[in-house]
């Protein structure tokens, strides 16, 4: 049986987007003023955002204690709240609709390993959350899934695959459970 090397690990062709030197200043400025609680304040929020290459629409709030890998991967619409503990781990592009709710400690992974591979290779895929999904709290987002208009990932779940427009998923993996209807 082959085993895991890490080692041998390379993630090449992979890069992040911008250059050292705007990493290392993302870095810090994402420790200082969204993955701490010291500073609430929205606009400011939206305002580096942008500095930093994100799309970002009207309205949109971030609560503290919001972890960003990359900025400049990150587009989201208007009227957007992003709870306290979202990860957003940006490797490839995340894209967030209007109306869309990401509540305390859900995570977007757009990156995982490739585990049949001895050097545990980087892969990589985009995550879209069209127009009024819900994502509950303490819930995954995995690399390369759409949550389609108004769908709703339960708390606690893991979607591995995408979610149908107007359906209610939970579990680990998400399975549909009903149809969403809004009154």
């Amino acid at each position: 049986m082959q085993e895991t090397d890490l080692s041998s690990y390379n993630n090449h062709p992979y890069h992040p987007g911008g250059n050292a030197l705007k990493r290392l200043l993302w870095y810090y400025v994402n420790l200082i003023f969204f993955k701490s609680g010291w500073f609430p304040f929205y606009g400011f929020k939206v305002g580096l955002l942008r500095m930093f290459g994100a799309k970002i629409g009207r309205q949109v709030e971030f609560k503290p204690c919001v972890n960003i890998k990359y900025p400049w991967n990150l587009t989201i619409g208007d009227e957007v709240w992003i709870g306290e503990n979202v990860w957003l781990d940006s490797l490839v592009m995340i894209t967030i609709g209007s109306n869309v709710c990401l509540s305390q400690g859900a995570i977007l992974l757009t990156g995982s390993h490739n585990y049949k591979k001895t050097s545990f290779d980087l892969i990589t895929g985009p995550i879209m959350l069209k127009d009024g999904v819900w994502i509950g709290a303490g819930a995954i987002v995995n690399q390369g899934v759409t949550a389609h208009s108004h769908a709703i990932l339960a708390a606690g779940s893991v979607a591995t695959k995408d979610l149908e427009a107007y359906s209610i998923y939970q579990g680990n993996p998400a399975v549909k459970i009903r149809t969403r209807i809004i009154e």
